[in-house]
């Protein structure tokens, strides 16, 4: 069957506007794409402009160079007509099965504390055993909806949020975290809805979606406060090098770290003590 010319100029125009889009993003002139992805300006700009119909090839060189997120290279080779290249999998599916397994070991060997794998946007995939046991500790963890979100969960009045020391700092640190560890580092329109759904809370302000460079610490400490005790943890993320898959790209594995002795000599005890323990947050 014979693709319309026109359909083929739609198509061409619309991957070209995306293409430029990600080259403004990236802050780069053609001139530079040209150099990273070893295409000639003139190309460049005719693919940009819709004049030329580029290669399916092409498309992903650019892209490449421009360090287009996987999901979003998929919706570039759409846009110009082709078929996508990436595959979305199930976490659960056998196109994951050695990065499921990695995960799980590493969710192991985290215990006593708490580890947790994530998606894009924040939602929980996955958690080791200590995870759930210390969040249970404050609320009860099976009232929540699922899949659970960790932003929601820390931003919620009734969820961690009455148990947060310095709950304000806490969030517009988490704010920036959005920002700054967004695939791809831009955000998305369903990260952008994720936002929109946290500055609803009462509590947060508008401009906290605006993070500043004070904001953006390397390291968020995030200190739980209950029955006068005081845990304080400190989380590195680790993601999956040189993905093949949206899924694996996708997805983040936060580990938490006590922060000082105390807080790794009291961790085990708290987690016994409110073992089976629901109290609602005063």
């Amino acid at each position: 069957m014979k693709v319309p010319a026109s359909d083929i100029k739609t198509g061409a125009s619309s991957a070209g506007a995306l293409l430029r889009q990600w080259r403004d993003i990236r802050g780069k002139t053609q001139l530079d794409l040209s150099f990273d992805a070893g295409v000639s300006q003139k190309h460049i700009s005719f693919v940009e402009s819709g004049r030329s119909v580029p290669s399916r090839q092409m498309l992903l060189d650019l892209a490449q160079a421009l360090e287009v997120p996987l999901r979003e290279r998929n919706e570039l080779l759409l846009a110009a007509g082709y078929a996508p290249s990436y595959s979305d999998p199930a976490l659960d599916t056998p196109a994951m099965t050695s990065i499921n397994r990695a995960l799980r070991r590493m969710l192991r060997q985290h215990e006593p504390f708490p580890a947790i794998v994530m998606d894009r946007y924040w939602n929980v995939l996955m958690t080791n055993e200590a995870a759930p046991q210390l969040f249970n500790c404050f609320i009860d963890m099976s009232a929540r909806p699922t899949p659970r979100n960790l932003l929601h969960l820390m931003f919620d009045p009734d969820g961690m949020r009455p148990f947060v020391a310095n709950w304000p700092q806490t969030a517009r640190g988490l704010l920036a975290r959005v920002y700054r560890e967004a695939v791809g580092h831009v955000i998305d329109e369903r990260t952008r809805a994720l936002l929109e759904e946290l500055t609803r809370y009462p509590g947060v302000k508008p401009e906290w979606r605006a993070p500043t460079p004070a904001d953006a610490l390397p390291m968020i400490p995030l200190t739980f406060v209950k029955d006068d005790v005081r845990l304080e943890y400190f989380s590195m993320i680790t993601t999956v090098g040189t993905p093949q898959t949206i899924t694996a790209e996708e997805l983040r594995l936060e580990c938490m770290f006590p922060a000082n002795d105390s807080t790794e000599s009291e961790h085990g005890r708290f987690v016994r003590a409110h073992s089976g323990l629901r109290l609602a947050p005063h």
